[in-house]
């Protein structure tokens, strides 16, 4: 098991990405190189920031990637937000994405005393 797999921030946002990957295939085809990509992306690297900065080898330099992978999370929670209040992302789609992007900046992204850092 990767050193990034044992982390809990890791797994919430592999999650996020993986739901963010699943209900963005149901936005419009005219979405496809705007809000779809845009959202997908951050969501992505919200994840692999995480798994870039577990392979660093200071804390400091981890802490770093931890920073702009909450930047990204905070681009992925207002791409979805836009997308349910602009009626793209369905109602039924939009109760799991919030709760899954809850996470958010501050939270789950901190190394837990369980987290073996860098």
């Amino acid at each position: 098991m990767a050193r990034y797999e044992k982390l809990h921030a890791w797994r919430e946002c592999h999650e996020l990405a993986l739901a963010v990957y699943r209900v963005t295939k149901k936005f419009p085809d005219d979405e496809r190189y705007g809000l779809t990509s845009q959202t997908r992306r951050a969501a992505f690297s919200a994840a692999v920031n995480i798994v870039e900065g577990s392979a660093r080898r200071s804390t400091k330099e981890f802490r770093r990637f931890l920073d702009i992978s909450l930047s990204s999370l905070s681009e992925v929670g207002y791409a979805l937000r836009f997308a349910h209040e602009a009626g793209i992302l369905t109602e039924e789609d939009w109760p799991g994405l919030s709760d899954l992007q809850s996470l958010s900046p501050g939270n789950s992204t901190e190394p837990s005393a369980g987290d073996n850092l860098p």
